[in-house]
């Protein structure tokens, strides 16, 4: 089984890691405690931050427990990572406000429930350091030459580089080295931009706890044709709902350069790699139909299922064109060339009465649904809890699926995991 760090670099979510054999070795072998630290300096995330954000969810699918860092005390600074000007400073007030927002944000995202992920503002230990302590213990650690060598400030000085924001690789290091110590935090995450950051984090962690961490960085992404992502005519593309709508937020990714549409299946969604991968060779109606997923799949994970059929509804009366067969939705898969596959086939198939009359093996049933490779994978995936029929969980592989099953609407649902469907229809 491959561990997550393969599952996210096949994905496009690793840009540079410190030590890639030993990251893959540990994540591999162990739940990992993991971070990625958000900005609070707006009252709502938006879909630039959606890297991370899916970072995070494929950690915890995967085992590993990640902490969701809201940064109320590194705001208080400004990180100048990335910008030619100074942040503007914000009061306390207005960042503890935002980080409330971002709490709830997180959680559509994130299960923060008992032995889940855990969420955590800075603010709580970086606001009570004493000064002089700080310097004494922390400071006496970085040497002024490297810190300037860093990208993170060699573009800041042309236009100058205040000393408030001076501190600010101090206190993230810091960071990293606190929740090494209280919450056993082996592996630190962030965009690109952040690499001087995280790897002065873990130099600082190995000095003050003697503890080995590692750090990877994602690509900060743009579109194919060089745009900021998540940036619009209208501005932001915003994750809060009531600053933009689960319908502006379907559109946004339905308006899908066609060069980015695998790439942002990959990054955005949570199908199949090995499905997304098809991707590459569809053209015209069928790469308007991924789009169409694309969309669907995007907006039902971060506003839910029932606000992603009303978008695309809505989107389809908008255009006046007939809408995608409902039977694509809840999807489990994208659309492929060469199959002869008609769309209103994708995520449903069919079984003769008769079929169902005898009765089929659970784990027969997953297989030939397409939802697992192989009947010893269904096997597997009914042993570990994974498996349901219309939301009941299967405990037994060799459990007889039958009329018994079908529903009001004369189908049969059949789910893997969360998130991946198939409707059996019965003919």
């Amino acid at each position: 089984m491959k561990s997550v760090f393969d599952v996210l670099k096949e994905r496009g979510f690793v840009e540079q890691a410190t030590e890639e054999d030993a990251i893959r070795e540990l994540l591999a072998k162990e739940s990992v405690t993991c971070y990625i630290g958000f900005d609070p300096t707006a009252q709502s995330l938006h879909v630039g931050s959606l890297v991370p954000i899916m970072a995070l969810v494929h950690m915890q699918r995967q085992g590993h427990r990640p902490i969701a860092l809201v940064g109320g005390g590194t705001a208080l600074i400004g990180d100048p990572s990335g910008k030619t000007e100074m942040r503007q400073i914000l009061s306390r007030e207005q960042i503890d406000r935002n980080a409330e927002g971002l709490k709830g944000q997180l959680s559509r995202y994130l299960d923060f429930g008992p032995s889940g992920a855990i969420m955590l503002n800075n603010a709580d230990w970086l606001t009570r350091l004493n000064y002089i302590d700080f310097l004494r213990d922390v400071g006496r650690h970085f040497s002024v030459n490297r810190m300037l060598a860093a990208e993170t400030y060699k573009a800041r000085l042309e236009k100058g580089l205040n000393f408030i924001e001076f501190n600010y690789m101090l206190l993230q290091s810091y960071d990293f080295s606190y929740l090494c110590k209280h919450h056993n935090c082996l592996l630190q995450m962030g965009g690109n931009d952040q690499w001087g950051n995280i790897v002065a984090g873990i130099d600082l962690t190995r000095r003050l706890e003697d503890t080995k961490v590692f750090g990877i960085t994602f690509p900060l992404l743009v579109t194919s044709q060089g745009h900021k992502m998540g940036k619009t005519e209208k501005g932001a593309v915003w994750l809060d709902p009531s600053l933009t709508s689960p319908y502006e937020y379907f559109q946004f990714w339905i308006n899908t350069e066609d060069a980015d549409v695998e790439r942002f299946l990959l990054l955005f969604t949570l199908l199949p790699s090995e499905e997304i991968r098809e991707t590459g060779r569809l053209r015209d109606a069928e790469l308007n139909k991924a789009k169409t997923v694309l969309a669907f799949e995007a907006t039902k994970i971060t506003h839910g299922e029932e606000a992603a059929l009303h978008a695309w509804q809505a989107s389809a009366a908008s255009f006046n064109i007939k809408p995608v067969d409902g039977a694509l939705f809840p999807s489990s898969t994208v659309p492929r060339t060469g199959d002869g596959e008609d769309i209103s086939a994708i995520g449903a198939i069919e079984k003769k009465h008769e079929e169902l009359e005898r009765g089929i093996p659970a784990f027969e049933l997953f297989h030939e649904a397409d939802l697992c490779g192989s009947r010893g994978e269904a096997r597997r995936l009914i042993a570990q809890g994974g498996a349901y029929v219309n939301g009941r969980k299967i405990f037994s592989f060799d459990e007889i699926i039958g009329l018994g099953d079908i529903d009001e609407r004369g189908e049969i649902t059949v789910r893997k995991g969360k998130k991946q469907y198939r409707r059996i229809k019965v003919t």
